[in-house]
């Protein structure tokens, strides 16, 4: 059985663009989230993870499931897949590189060559979807 990374992420879109980060030392930008900790639910992750790198206030009673979305797992050996449940959000407060984020920014599907393999499939859907130009 492949190994396997559990993820929560934050689909944020504005003006047909999305919010992607860039963690320090990475070479590619990632939609904001991260991993669950032990016993954490989809909300819990969230809230917390887009407050730690971004110093935001995820509004809980707004998020909706996006979907679910597998890849190879960036800067892993082959075979470590990323599962990542995506939700959408209402927001308090400006989004702001925080921790181990570096730079944050509004990338449009021209720029989908920079970001993970699983975020790629997630930039598929959503300009397809007519939601990221």
């Amino acid at each position: 059985m492949a190994a396997g990374i559990d993820k929560i992420a934050w689909i944020h879109l504005e003006d047909g663009k999305i919010l992607s980060t860039r963690s320090y030392g990475k070479d590619v930008y990632y939609l904001p989230g991260g991993k669950r900790e032990p016993g954490e639910s989809d909300l819990d992750t969230l809230v917390r993870e887009i407050d730690e790198e971004l110093s935001v206030a995820i509004v809980p009673a707004t998020a909706a499931y996006l979907g679910t979305y597998q890849a190879q797992a960036h800067g892993h050996p082959g075979g470590v897949v990323v599962q990542m449940a995506c939700y959408t959000a209402d927001h308090l407060g400006t989004p702001t590189a925080s921790n181990e984020i570096e730079e944050i920014a509004w990338l449009t599907y021209a720029d989908r060559h920079r970001v993970s393999a699983v975020d790629q499939i997630i930039f598929d859907e959503l300009h397809q979807a007519g939601r990221l130009h």
